[in-house]
């Protein structure tokens, strides 16, 4: 049975249910179990529960270790941008043991970390720089956009035995939405259609999938079918599906959060150009930041990021009408 609860309340049940299931999976982090009173402390104790020191090379080497030696760490980072003080343990060390050792060692590890809090904390904090891992080899990686896809998808990064970055939109947190109860598990690499459509294909990550729909149900009113799709991992990516839809509509409009050349619809646009150019009927439009910094702002915040009107403005472009026009 579904109940509404929030996006990150549906993170936090994912977790606590995966403790319960499974002794191995520990939890630790800079602002973890700072109190007696800690949830997770009280539920699973200090030996599974733990603080660390304020460094993300200790804290992600540590589990890199832990994970080896056959537990299932999940660290809490907070924030994205502090993945980049431990790129050796992120990019060199955790993704690559299980094919340097011939597959003799599994790194099942999770870092947690949220991205993109575009709400006036300027450059260093407001980054969507998910394009950057996900050619690693080794590692997975997560965006959910909905509370129950959050929930589904971290049980199954936890169960995983490859190094999984599972990224939560900051402004998604406290969204609520309808989550199973008890087990839920999202399989990765499964792209989810969230809303059908026949006239023009629109694939949006994390926050983002949200502005997609506004903009489809803003369309729709003039008579334009958008189907929305969200690929849910972009580690693995499920680009099967993303080609089905192109092949109905021969139209693609791909929408991301992040600066156009660090973002996931540059690679997603190079594969459709590959592998399904014949099935478009339009150029492919990227709806994607401005290549360069955010600054605290909230004007200049809007004007760098995408948003519904610029979503609806490519959809328009690519079917080549106007609004008062509906599409041949």
């Amino acid at each position: 049975m579904a109940r509404e609860i929030s996006y990150i309340g549906a993170i936090n049940e994912a977790i606590h249910h995966e403790m319960t299931r499974d002794d191995t999976v520990l939890y630790f982090g800079q602002n973890i179990a700072t109190t007696e009173g800690d949830p997770f402390l009280t539920a699973f104790g200090s030996d599974r529960v733990r603080v660390t020191p304020i460094s993300e090379t200790a804290e992600i080497g540590m589990a890199v270790g832990a994970a080896m030696a056959g537990y299932r760490p999940v660290v809490e980072l907070y924030m994205a941008e502090f993945l980049l003080v431990a790129m050796d343990q992120v990019v060199n060390e955790g993704p690559r043991m299980h094919t340097m050792t011939g597959g003799q060692v599994k790194v099942p590890l999770v870092l947690k970390a949220g991205y993109g809090f575009t709400a006036g904390w300027a450059g260093q904090h407001t980054g969507s720089i998910y394009g950057m891992f996900m050619g690693v080899p080794g590692l997975k990686v997560a965006l959910p956009a909905t509370a129950a896809d959050a929930k589904g998808l971290m049980a199954s990064a936890i169960r995983d035995d490859n190094p999984v970055l599972f990224l939560h939109h900051y402004l998604l947190t406290l969204d609520e939405g309808d989550v199973p109860e008890g087990e839920h598990v999202v399989p990765f690499g499964e792209a989810d259609v969230k809303r059908a459509g026949t006239d023009v294909t629109v694939v949006a990550t994390g926050w983002m999938v949200p502005r997609a729909l506004a903009a489809a149900l803003q369309l729709a009113a003039d008579g334009i079918s958008v189907e929305v799709i969200d690929p849910r991992t972009i580690a693995p990516l499920d680009m099967p599906t993303i080609l089905e839809s192109v092949a109905k509509t021969g139209r693609l409009v791909l929408v991301d959060q992040a600066t156009r050349h660090g973002s996931v619809s540059a690679v997603i646009a190079g594969e459709v150009a590959d592998e399904g150019f014949s099935l478009l009927r339009a150029p492919i439009k990227q709806v994607t930041a401005l290549d360069t910094t955010i600054a605290y702002s909230k004007p200049m915040e809007e004007y760098v990021l995408p948003d519904e009107a610029k979503i609806v403005g490519a959809v328009r472009d690519v079917l080549n009408v106007d609004r008062a026009e509906t599409p041949a």
